[in-house]
């Protein structure tokens, strides 16, 4: 029984995941652990000196992010790097307590490729995943004896999740339960604490109380995390489109844009159409200074003579700094 390993004709890449005290002959690999805690990888790769190592899961970008920092983006070139000694074998030790960021309780894959990629190309890589199931560490205080007159323990109660957007993970006295909507049930009469999460929104994090043999309600809207953007461009008057949406003319401040990365180009007639990624961060504003570049065309002396826009650019910066008669 191979589980979740992918055998390819070209490579074979297993992953292995252990707690510290497992000693079970013959047990599968564990992959249910508590955040802070440290899970070693390994695995085997016959057509690659490097493995790539990223990771996916509750409130993480889609494309995914690096094990040892969440902030660096997997489809921007982040995953974590993981050299392969002589016998095709390779080891990780994945500290998840020290990621770079806040890891949410939930269930996470770890991807594995022979090749720089994200979850978005898989198509063009030989990959292996391994699930990995966090819990926020916590400890319960127990009490003795009955909770009615007969004896009998109370019956449980549970809690019924719906939120825009759909799809948001929930945490229950931290203990991950899985994505909005969902009934939570099986909980002691009493307060519990919840918490809800979605990338790109902001946290909701509330106690609701539970009634035996009842259902509660949790109905939430989450509210988009957003910042701005300033673009500025030499010389100004430039078109601005975000994300294939027009935007503006530069100057000006892009508003209310969703956190993440965004794609920016400018266009101005008569120069070089400059596109560049944009990283928004909420609350935050983000400055873009852009010089454009005279397009060969409107340099008729010089065609043949510049092949590249880079050679354009160093045209201007001479130009620039040269000291002109009469001045």
């Amino acid at each position: 029984m191979r589980g979740n390993i992918r055998t390819i004709d070209r490579v074979v890449i297993i992953l292995v995941a252990v707690l510290a005290l497992l000693s079970v002959s013959g047990a599968t690999a564990l992959t249910q652990t508590y955040i802070g805690n440290v899970v070693p990888l390994s695995g085997y790769s016959y057509s690659s000196d490097t493995v790539y190592l990223f990771l996916t899961g509750p409130n993480l970008p889609p494309n995914g992010v690096a094990l040892d920092n969440i902030n660096r983006l997997a489809d921007q070139g982040g995953a974590t790097r993981v050299d392969v000694d002589a016998d095709g074998h390779w080891t990780y030790k994945w500290y998840t307590g020290s990621t770079g960021g806040s890891l949410d309780a939930g269930a996470y894959t770890v991807w594995v490729t022979d090749r720089p990629s994200d979850r978005s190309r898989l198509s063009t890589t030989d990959y292996s995943t391994l699930s990995v199931s966090l819990s926020v560490p916590s400890l319960t205080a127990g009490t003795s004896g009955g909770s009615g007159q007969s004896g009998e323990p109370p019956q449980p109660g549970s809690i019924a999740f719906t939120s825009i957007p759909a799809g948001t993970s929930v945490v229950v006295d931290n203990v991950y339960k899985g994505m909005t909507p969902i009934t939570v049930s099986g909980l002691t009469p009493g307060t519990h604490n919840f918490t809800l999460s979605h990338f790109g929104y902001a946290k909701v994090s509330q106690q609701v109380p539970v009634k035996a043999g009842s259902v509660s309600e949790v109905n939430a809207t989450l509210v988009l995390l957003t910042g701005s953007v300033f673009v500025n461009t030499t010389p100004a008057g430039a078109e601005i489109t975000l994300d294939g949406v027009p935007a503006g003319i530069a100057p000006a401040t892009l508003q209310n844009i969703t956190q993440g990365s965004h794609l920016l180009n400018v266009t101005m007639k008569g120069f070089v159409t400059q596109s560049m990624p944009v990283q928004v961060t909420a609350d935050q504003t983000t400055t873009v200074n852009v010089v454009l570049l005279p397009s060969t065309g409107h340099w008729p002396w010089l065609s043949g003579f510049l092949p590249s826009t880079a050679a354009a650019g160093l045209l201007v910066t001479l130009l620039a700094g040269r000291k002109w008669p009469g001045k």
